[in-house]
This record gives C-alpha cells, sequence and structure tokens, in this order.
C-alpha cells in the first residue's frame, strides 16, 4: 500500500514535470502570491507585450488552465504561438480544434476515456473532440484560449506565461531583467521548474504520504496482534512442552519475534513485487496517474514493516513466556 501510493504521487509530479519540459520553455512566469505548481490565480494578458519587449526573448505567450472537475483541466493556448514555443503538437488522429466547443486531447487522456475524432466528452462543459495528440506537451486538453476566456469570465487572463529565448545562456540575465519589471511576479528557470515538482513541495502531497504510513503501521499492529495472538492460543500445549523441557520466558519470547519478522520480511517482498502489479493496473484502467516503482523506499517500507509487526507481536509473545507450563499442558 505505501510503495503503491508513493509511486502515485511521485509518478503524477513526474509527468507533470516532464510535460512542463515539454513546452520547451526556458522560463514560466506565475502571478503574485502563487504556488508555482498550483492551478489557482490568473494574471493579465497584456503581461505578455511587457514580457516580449526584454531583449533575447525568441517567443512568450500565455495559458489558461481552468479546473473543470475534481481532477481535470482544460488548457487554453494561442495555436500559433504554442506551436511555435513547443515544436507543435503531434496529431495521432483528426486535427486541431477550429470551432467554439472543440477540445483537442493527448493520447493517455483519449485512452483513459475512450475517445476518438467525433466524440463528445463532458468537462464543465460539453465538447467535441476534434484530434488526439502525443502526450507530453504541456496538458492532457488543449482548447483555443480566447473560449476558454469567455466560458469561465476570464477574460484577458492568463494563467502562466511561457518564455522562450534565443539562447538558454541568457537565462538567468533575463529572469534577473524581467524580476526588475514585474516585481511581484513569480519567475522561475526551466531546471527550477522541474525541481519544485516533488512531494516537499506539496504539502498536501506530504501530509497524504505521512497519513498512509501512519495507517500502514496501525494496520500492521492490528493484523500482527491478531495473528500472533492467535498462534499463541493454538500452539498452548506446544508452549507447554518447551516450558517442561526446561525452556526459558526469553527462548518462548524469541521464537515468536524470530516467526514476526520473517513473515514481515516475506511480505514486503511480496508487497514490492505486488507494486509492478497495480503499475500495470494504473496504467490500464487509470493512465492519467502514472504509478513508478520507488526503490528508495524499500528500506523504509521494510523498516515499516519490522515496527508494526514487532509492536504487534509482543504482547502475545510476553503472554506465551509467561504461562504456566502445567496449565499449558492441560490445554485443551
Amino acid at each position: 500500500m505505501i510503495l503503491t501510493l508513493v509511486g502515485v504521487s511521485r509518478g503524477t509530479l513526474e509527468d507533470m514535470a516532464a510535460r512542463s519540459k515539454g513546452t520547451g520553455a526556458d522560463i514560466m512566469i506565475r502571478p503574485p502570491d502563487s504556488s508555482p505548481i498550483g492551478l489557482s490565480g490568473n494574471m493579465p494578458e497584456g503581461i505578455v507585450d511587457v514580457v516580449r519587449r526584454e531583449p533575447h526573448i525568441a517567443q512568450a505567450t500565455g495559458t489558461l488552465v481552468q479546473t473543470v472537475t475534481t481532477f481535470n483541466t482544460v488548457t487554453g493556448i494561442h495555436p500559433a504561438e504554442f506551436n511555435a514555443l513547443s515544436g507543435g503538437l503531434r496529431y495521432i488522429e483528426g486535427g486541431p480544434f477550429k470551432s467554439r466547443d472543440d477540445l483537442v486531447v493527448d493520447q493517455v487522456f483519449a485512452r483513459e476515456h475512450k475517445l476518438h475524432p467525433g466524440s463528445t466528452v463532458e468537462l464543465g462543459h460539453k465538447w467535441n473532440v476534434t484530434g488526439i495528440v502525443e502526450q507530453g506537451k504541456l496538458s492532457r486538453t488543449f482548447t483555443d484560449i480566447t473560449t476558454l476566456q469567455d466560458m469561465f469570465s476570464a477574460h484577458d487572463k492568463v494563467s502562466v506565461i511561457w518564455v522562450k529565448l534565443d539562447d538558454p545562456v541568457n537565462t538567468q540575465a533575463t529572469i534577473e531583467a524581467l524580476q526588475k519589471r514585474l516585481e511581484t511576479y513569480k519567475i522561475y528557470s526551466a531546471d527550477e521548474i522541474v525541481s519544485l515538482f516533488s512531494v516537499d513541495n506539496v504539502p498536501i502531497l506530504k501530509r497524504f504520504t505521512q497519513v498512509v504510513v501512519g495507517l500502514a503501521v496501525i494496520v500492521g499492529f492490528l493484523v500482527v496482534f491478531l495473528a500472533m495472538y492467535m498462534v499463541v492460543l493454538e500452539r498452548t500445549r506446544e508452549i507447554g512442552i518447551l516450558k517442561a523441557l526446561g525452556a526459558s520466558p526469553g527462548y518462548i519470547l524469541s521464537i515468536l519475534l524470530r516467526e514476526t519478522i520473517v513473515l514481515a520480511l516475506t511480505g514486503t517482498v511480496v508487497g514490492i513485487l505486488i507494486t509492478y502489479g497495480t503499475r500495470l493496473l494504473m496504467g490500464v484502467f487509470v493512465p492519467t496517474m502514472p504509478q513508478v516503482i520507488v526503490p528508495d523506499w524499500y528500506p523504509y517500507a521494510a523498516l515499516i514493516a519490522l515496527t508494526g509487526s514487532l509492536i504487534g507481536a509482543i504482547y502475545p509473545g510476553l503472554k506465551a513466556a509467561r504461562q504456566d507450563a502445567v496449565e499449558a499442558l492441560a490445554y485443551d
């Protein structure tokens, strides 16, 4: 459970980072008091013209990200500007949007929702799918930015400004110049953007991971506690025989704890193997939430499994160690 959920969290963030990098931009500009990887906050589209007046800027375009459902957004773009910036959307099926209700989706979103050119999809509005593009260019859904601005009362507003330079060597100098003009705006280089997509920079995901780990320890404790308690009851006579033969309480306790450790380590190995299966299932049923394998979490998972198991085994183990040999032999 831990490895799967951590893998989904990290995989989703890595996918977002890759799609941001896929824009081909060297610099990203976000509104004041906004998160670099959040979706809230808009700014005047006129800022794009201010940005274009700076030296070394080869291309600048604004995009509008509109949340339409809990887990889905639609991104509005200026097609010609975005294509010049990113190298263009590569169509697998169909073609670009032409009218107000048209939407272009990437291959992952199309596979999850079983869409083809000519299909309709409900995303805060009934859209007509005109084309399916390769994944990796900023968003999973695209429409004309003017359409999106009109639909959601965001006239002349953009969420992000993407900037491509004549030479990436000029990135830092351009950021400094832009920061003087746009003092309160958040300006990031392409490398900074990618580095920001981590669990540590998303408080809700960090807390989510902590909650999952806590639940795993509690569940591990309860399951092992019940299992080992039943083991002690079922082996009461055997424990009595061992004690009659001179086994010490420490020896009895060590037997049960060693068994617990073996079960915990075996469970950890099985859990690691299962993550490969869950990754396959996620890719089939929820492709928009990719899962990655997280080997750096294997030691943590093993430690959590051992901790929860050992805590759960202590009381049953002590109960077994303290049993009276005569009573245990008489147990039926």
